[in-house]
């Protein structure tokens, strides 16, 4: 089905093209060995779908195995039916091993985070299972500037305007520079039947109100061009994020000391705010491997910069107390 249609009548889709042209770049930056096994995400939407007929085509010319993980929430009417008709789908196009997987969805951050966590939770699982070197997901361009739009909205700095990482250990993403319209003109193109899940048109979520609101005034109002912006942004912030977290892990290897976790005020108080912020969730991952508030954060800082005999600063996993020069991080009691 998918060496199709549009190569039969003797002229490539525009929008195939682009999307696989995606595909085999990112294998270029991430190479994998011949006979290596490649996992789509597939949710039967035109993102995946397209997503997949590309990865089976370049998959092929590069000699890598390419199959499919369906992973059912079992949170709609229809599900498991659903994923039977995806995985045949999946087939159809020549994926193998092709499995579809019901997952139970929790509670805890939301229904959109619980959703996401039992879906990644179920595709690394299936990485592991199979032996697959990657698992690559449909996230486009668009998906990558609702997502700093998003993260600005929250205000929690960098690590939110990164946006979503290209590749995160087995997660791979290789259409973010690839518009949502490509890749809906690309499952066409395919021949492919995208599936339209009621979830992305229900404002219940903020994502949604972004994707049908939010991001629609904004390129009504100030022009077009917002999705690609927001794209940049993510793109560039990631770009510092990673070179301010990779010289603050330098300067934390020189200052922080172990048992019990701390370091000396004067070698860390006179460096930029950003690096000082970066060392001290450093030493607290050290201390009681978790991440602190960006309040702590700023109250452990203080410590160092703004100090007149303040008393300790309680924090997840213990607290943080300025003795003798050095910013000492104390297990709870």
């Amino acid at each position: 089905m998918t060496d199709t249609n549009c190569e039969r009548r003797g002229r490539l889709s525009p929008a195939v093209a682009e999307v696989r042209s995606a595909v085999s770049e990112f294998f270029d930056r991430h190479p994998l060995d011949g006979g290596d096994l490649v996992l789509v995400a597939l949710s039967g939407g035109a993102d995946s779908l397209a997503l997949a007929a590309a990865t089976r085509f370049v998959g092929a010319l590069r000699g890598l195995r390419v199959g499919a993980i369906i992973v059912d929430h079992g949170i709609q009417s229809g599900s498991a039916e659903l994923a039977v008709t995806v995985s045949e789908t999946a087939t159809s196009i020549g994926l193998d091993p092709v499995e579809a997987v019901r997952v139970l969805v929790g509670t805890e951050g939301g229904p959109e985070a619980a959703a996401r966590d039992a879906r990644y939770s179920a595709l690394r699982s299936a990485a592991e299972r199979h032996g697959a070197a990657v698992v690559l997901t449909g996230h486009t361009r668009n998906d990558q500037a609702e997502t700093v739009l998003l993260g600005l909205a929250r205000g929690s700095g960098p690590g939110s305007l990164r946006g979503i990482a290209e590749l995160d250990g087995l997660i791979g993403r290789p259409l973010l520079d690839v518009t949502r319209e490509s890749t809906h003109a690309a499952a066409l193109a395919e021949g492919l039947n995208p599936w339209n899940d009621p979830h992305n048109s229900d404002e219940r979520f903020s994502r949604v109100r972004v994707r049908q609101n939010v991001l629609p005034t904004m390129e009504s109002e100030l022009g077009p061009g917002i999705v690609d912006a927001l794209a940049r942004t993510a793109d560039l912030v990631r770009d510092d994020d990673d070179a301010l977290d990779l010289l603050a892990a330098g300067m934390a290897r020189q200052v922080v000391s172990a048992d019990p976790v701390s370091f000396a005020a004067d070698d860390v108080a006179h460096r930029p705010r950003a690096l000082r912020t970066r060392i001290i969730r450093i030493a607290a991952n050290h201390a009681w491997g978790t991440t602190i508030t960006h309040v702590q954060t700023r109250a452990i800082d203080a410590l160092l910069t703004d100090w007149h005999g303040q008393g300790k600063v309680d924090v997840t996993g213990g607290s943080v107390v300025r003795h003798d020069g050095r910013i000492r991080f104390d297990p709870a009691s």
